[in-house]
């Protein structure tokens, strides 16, 4: 395989056709089912998979079928399948639904109007994922171009992944044995460190979400008359939230939520902290003067990828600062959003969290905690060392740097379920969702030179699981 040819091959395609096609994906507000309940009248993501399935098709590689499969009442599935000239199979994934728009975009920018800036691709959905088909075709069709010979590969791009993938299950059901038994998997929705040099993700977090409810009053009283004599929610609330965190730390306190960190993955985690070292709270945009809650390296690395952490992302019953009068607020509910360590068990973690929450309320407060998703983590099996050192070189022919494993603080359900159903597969996760890209949140870009030598870099794995399978 000549790499030079390979990589001039991948920025071609990237230059001639993909890039027009994510500034179009990104113009399409397909939202996830959780956040657009109505998403099957609206159209947006029928018009998001259409448009990835026309490109697939364009592409001349023989043999290959592109489907898109489509269950009732569910986000549909796109499926690429490329025949191999040699035996076995690989599994490449990603998804195509998308966050809601958030607030807070630069001026100029927005969620659906793509801006290729300084290298970039502004918009919601171009990094986190929807790249990802793009950038597994391409790889393939540029190593098809120079003949070299591959497994079968699979194309796997779901539609339901940011609602914790409720739909995939149903689509896994119904391809049975259509995936055969996949002996390497790659996945294209994690984080990097950097825009340097490959990034491995080799955990991720569980996501335990619910709805925490308090109610004092039947309607909202003058808080002249009532404060004093009524509790208030918010209160209530408070000392709640102090028995599920520390509010100094922010440490969690159920015993349910902790687990040991391996010591090969906190071997990874120091090293990765040697490389990366103030950019892991430099990553962040903190406001003025707002410092991280450690200056350990190691210890913001671990926080947020094998420890339990709590963020409260959304509220009801608080009216806005400028309508907000003179009234003791009869109920307020908060949604809550739990990362759970990867080996934690997010069904114990639920329980523990409900039974915390709402035991012995304050005052006999009416205290509801309704948890929504609890989604398992992941930690991936040991790398086989031909993986291991094709993705480190790689990294070192297409970056000039050696690859970097580190657990990722998020939650790709696909991997667990990936993980049960094949528990002899490898898995190559990476991503594009390296500092201040943003996903979920204002301004989210993609890095368009690192998704092109991401993009080599991933060819360059499969050709060498090609030549292994000979």
């Amino acid at each position: 395989m000549d790499v030079s040819q390979l990589r001039s091959a991948i920025d071609r395609q990237w230059q001639e056709s993909i890039l027009e096609r994510l500034i179009a994906y990104v113009r399409i507000p397909n939202k996830s089912p959780l956040f657009d309940p109505d998403w099957e009248k609206h159209g947006h993501m029928d018009a998001a998979i259409e448009l990835m399935a026309d490109w697939c098709r364009a592409q001349a590689i023989p043999g290959m079928r592109v489907e898109i499969r489509r269950l009732p009442g569910l986000t549909p599935l796109l499926l690429i399948d490329v025949p191999g000239e040699l035996p076995d199979c690989v599994l490449l994934y990603g998804h195509l639904d998308k966050q809601p728009e958030f607030t807070g975009w630069e001026p100029g920018l927005g969620p659906w109007e793509p801006v290729v800036r300084d290298g970039k691709l502004y918009g919601r959905g171009g990094a986190d994922d929807g790249y990802a088909v793009f950038s597994s075709l391409a790889a393939i069709a540029a190593l098809k171009a120079q003949k070299v010979p591959l497994a079968r590969c699979v194309i796997l791009i779901e539609a339901s992944e940011e609602s914790g993938s409720i739909h995939l299950p149903a689509h896994l059901d119904a391809l049975g044995s259509e995936l055969g038994e996949p002996s390497l998997v790659i996945c294209l929705d994690a984080e990097c460190g950097n825009y340097d040099q490959v990034w491995c993700t080799t955990s991720l977090r569980g996501n335990l979400v619910g709805r925490l409810h308090v109610r004092v009053l039947t309607e909202g009283v003058h808080s002249g008359m009532a404060t004093g004599i009524a509790p208030t929610p918010f209160r209530i609330i408070q000392q709640l939230l102090a028995r599920l965190e520390n509010p100094v730390t922010g440490d969690l306190l159920p015993e349910e939520l902790h687990v040991q960190v391996p010591p090969d993955r906190r071997k990874q985690i120091e090293v990765a902290a040697k490389v990366l070292g103030d950019s892991v709270a430099g990553k962040l945009p903190f406001a003025s003067g707002v410092r991280p809650v450690s200056n350990d390296p190691v210890e913001l690395i671990i926080n947020s990828t094998w420890r339990a952490t709590l963020a409260v992302t959304g509220a009801d019953g608080l009216p806005p600062v400028l309508s907000a009068g003179n009234v003791l607020l009869p109920e307020i509910a908060l949604k809550l959003s739990l990362r759970l360590p990867p080996t934690c068990d997010p069904e114990v973690a639920a329980k523990a969290v409900r039974e915390v929450l709402e035991r012995d309320p304050p005052y006999g407060a009416q205290v509801t905690f309704e948890p929504g998703s609890a989604t398992g983590g992941w930690n991936a099996p040991p790398f086989a060392p031909w993986l291991e050192q094709s993705i480190e070189r790689a990294s070192q022919e297409i970056f000039g740097r050696g690859a970097v494993h580190i657990g990722c603080g998020g939650t790709i359900p696909f991997m667990g379920m990936l993980g049960e159903r094949f528990p002899r597969t490898q898995f190559f996760v990476t991503g594009v969702l390296g500092p201040h890209s943003n996903a979920h949140g204002p301004n989210e870009f993609l890095h368009l030179d690192y998704a092109r030598k991401l993009t080599a870099c991933v060819a360059m794995v499969l050709a060498d699981h090609g030549a292994r399978a000979r």
